[in-house]
């Protein structure tokens, strides 16, 4: 018997895209076969997002395209925004079985009854139970390593309710992985070659608060580190506020954690911060900066920026780029704000114009590439030991490197090159792209 086959177009955060691996790898365990998102397949599943309201939009467009490409197979939506609004997914045309958060554990049955059962349904089937009642985070599957980088899922939904964020509605609460299952997955990506670990998140720096014994963020570093064959250890995004002086010992002590951290700020200003309800201070965050910054030589430095959040005056905007020219970012993450339906936010006073909003937005996206190409012109002429990724660039065909403070080179080599780390000398940063040379030992 032929096996069905199942192909995946997921939007979002690099956690979402952890999350359909694993799904691929527990629909792989009952007999379906992955193929490419651009060839026939019997199942094609939408992982969504529901971060911004321009999320939504192209969660919209990733149901119809897989509805329109694949007329004959059964398209399952699952992901937050499923989570948040199955009455939203339910409308768009074409959708089979949409599946929450809460339930994707399940999404291998209740699959395989779906396309048991025969012709597709009038309507479409929903399993979205409250993901705010989940109080545990079960082993997953292992995914089948596919990239040069692996992500390791040890922690999913968030404690906090700041004013914007939909994410505890579509994630839940903070719920962690036991450490050992943490490892055992490390200890087999390293036994398949791969030298770097991401180590993911909703709401990072909370994990182990919920384990019983409780451990933290800083002991899991600890033992990951002792695992032989491993270079990098890298964090996803981690709240300032989680920085004890454990972690922050680990975080500048260990040569395995990666010389890269994201830390989100949101804004500069004290005023919008409070509103915002964000758990640390403008003050309290430029001190943890300062420090990580002069404690990690080369420090990668990332961070998220809300513009336009309301309320936020002229005053509050030039206090926001302000800081970020002071502080040594490296990159950032700029997000217009949009309402997210049940937030606090959506019902404060101070909404301010889009066209206001896209401005500011340009203007900080403008000093974030200023800072960017500083950080990266001041890394030519050294050497850098980079993980090649599997893939080339398109313009070249030139092999692209991953350096530990995370910065993408391009250079010329094999393909026997790549998952393999390379030491690398940076000759030029232009524009957005930065090039180098690989160092061959004597």
């Amino acid at each position: 018997m032929t096996p069905p086959t199942v192909s995946f177009a997921t939007l979002g955060c690099r956690l979402n895209q952890v999350d359909s691996r694993e799904i691929q790898a527990a629909l792989e365990a009952r007999g379906f076969r992955t193929v490419a998102p651009n060839e026939p397949a019997d199942v094609v599943v939408v992982n969504t997002c529901t971060v911004t309201a321009r999320a939504e939009f192209s969660d919209r467009q990733a149901i119809r395209r897989a509805v329109r490409q694949a007329p004959g197979a059964r398209v399952v939506v699952t992901g937050c925004w499923a989570q948040t609004d199955p009455e939203a997914v339910a409308r768009i045309g074409g959708v089979d079985l949409i599946v929450g958060n809460a339930d994707k554990p399940r999404l291998p049955e209740l699959l395989q009854r779906l396309l048991a059962d025969g012709p597709a349904p009038a309507r479409p089937r929903r399993q979205v139970s409250d993901v705010r009642e989940q109080r545990t985070l079960p082993p997953a599957p292992l995914p089948a390593p596919s990239r040069s980088r692996a992500f390791v899922k040890v922690q999913e939904g968030c404690q906090h309710r700041c004013a914007f964020c939909i994410v505890p509605r579509a994630r839940g609460p903070s719920r962690s992985r036991e450490a050992k299952v943490v490892l055992d997955q490390v200890r087999l990506l390293v036994e398949a070659g791969y030298p770097e670990v991401v180590l993911t998140g909703v709401d990072l720096g909370h994990y182990g608060a919920d384990l019983t014994p409780r451990t933290t963020l800083a002991a899991l570093l600890r033992a990951v580190a002792d695992v032989a064959g491993l270079r990098w250890i890298r964090l996803s995004s981690i709240l300032p506020a989680y920085f004890t002086s454990e972690l922050r010992e680990v975080v500048t002590g260990s040569d395995r954690i990666a010389p890269h951290l994201h830390i989100p700020l949101q804004s500069g200003s004290p005023d919008v911060l409070r509103r915002m309800r964000r758990p640390y201070t403008v003050a309290s965050y430029r001190r943890l900066v300062e420090s990580l910054a002069g404690a990690i030589p080369g420090l990668g430095l990332g961070t998220d920026l809300i513009v336009g959040f309301p309320g936020e005056s002229d005053a509050d905007f030039e206090q926001t780029m302000r800081l970020v020219g002071e502080l040594p970012f490296t990159y950032l993450h700029v997000f217009p704000y949009s309402n997210r339906r049940g937030t606090e936010a959506v019902g404060l006073d101070g909404h301010l114009p889009p066209p206001v909003v896209e401005a500011r937005s340009r203007e900080v996206r403008r000093l974030a590439a200023a800072k960017s190409l500083a950080f990266r012109r001041g890394l030519v002429g050294g050497r850098q030991e980079v993980l090649v990724l599997e893939h080339r660039e398109r313009s070249r065909g030139a092999l692209v490197g991953l350096t530990g403070n995370y910065v993408e080179v391009t250079f010329d080599g094999p393909d026997s090159l790549m998952r393999r780390l390379v030491a690398v000398r940076v000759t030029a940063a232009i524009g957005e792209r930065t090039f180098a040379e690989r160092v061959v030992a004597a």
